[in-house]
């Protein structure tokens, strides 16, 4: 299922039935897998994996070298999962020696045009990009947030599970789970409470994700202080646990 005007390099690996469009360039060391298809104008290079059922529109420009002053042509890769879209005029750039040589993008991501994820990204599953969504090298996505249009991510930022950025957002610190932010530079604005009800949260869990957006935001604590009484929390409210997870790994500072 290659279209006869597509170039595709001899030691590309593409599983049965995956599809590739006319003017699409497939390069060495890429493996696709079992059902994807590669529009046209689409360009993939190496080394790259690519897992089953992803959709690759046209003019995407996947597994391109990092856009990193120190890459000096190393072996790094990027890998992407299963059922992710990735519409057209995306860039998607591997991995680099100094942040540990991957990209990686999870599975049932949205990822909207001109979306750009930079060397050594990582993003989880079910996270939506929407058009012109930028992450600068070295940033983490957590399963099931949301990156409104033209939001730009600072390089080491990290952006926590169901967490919610507004459009042209600017990211200079970690957004904590759970979290609508908006602005230049961002602020917080609450709990994402529409998306997590879309997701099942019960109206317990958000009381208690309530509470502790207070004792983070509301309170006057420190993040240490606040870190242990929202451990205190999780026992009654497991969800809480995300925020305590995030804070102790969290290394750019929260967006307050």
């Amino acid at each position: 299922m290659i279209d006869t005007r597509a170039i595709v390099d001899p030691g590309a690996r593409l599983a049965k039935g995956v599809t590739v469009g006319p003017f699409s360039i497939i390069g060495p060391a890429v493996e696709i897998g079992a059902g994807t298809w590669v529009g046209p104008h689409v360009i993939i290079n190496g080394p790259t994996r690519i897992g089953r059922d992803n959709r690759i529109f046209q003019f995407a420009s996947i597994g391109e070298a990092p856009q990193d002053k120190k890459f000096a042509g190393e072996d790094t890769r990027l890998e992407i999962g299963d059922r992710n879209t990735f519409r057209e005029s995306c860039t998607v750039h591997r991995g680099t020696v100094q942040g540990g040589g991957v990209t990686r993008i999870g599975n049932d991501n949205w990822i909207m045009a001109y979306v750009h994820i930079a060397h050594d990204c990582i993003v989880g599953n079910n996270v939506i990009f929407a058009n012109a969504a930028s992450l600068a090298g070295h940033v983490t996505v957590d399963d099931y947030a949301i990156l409104g249009g033209f939001t730009l991510v600072h390089q080491f930022c990290v952006i926590g599970a169901h967490g919610f950025t507004a459009m042209g957002s600017v990211i200079p610190k970690d957004v904590p789970p759970y979290l609508m932010v908006s602005g230049h530079m961002a602020r917080p604005y609450g709990l994402n409470v529409e998306g997590l009800k879309r997701r099942g949260f019960s109206a317990a869990a958000l009381s208690g994700l309530r509470r502790a957006y207070k004792i983070l935001y509301k309170s006057g604590l420190t993040i240490d202080q606040a870190r242990e009484q929202l451990a205190a929390m999780t026992a009654e409210f497991p969800e809480v646990n995300l925020f305590v997870e995030f804070l102790a790994r969290s290394t750019r500072g929260i967006v307050r």
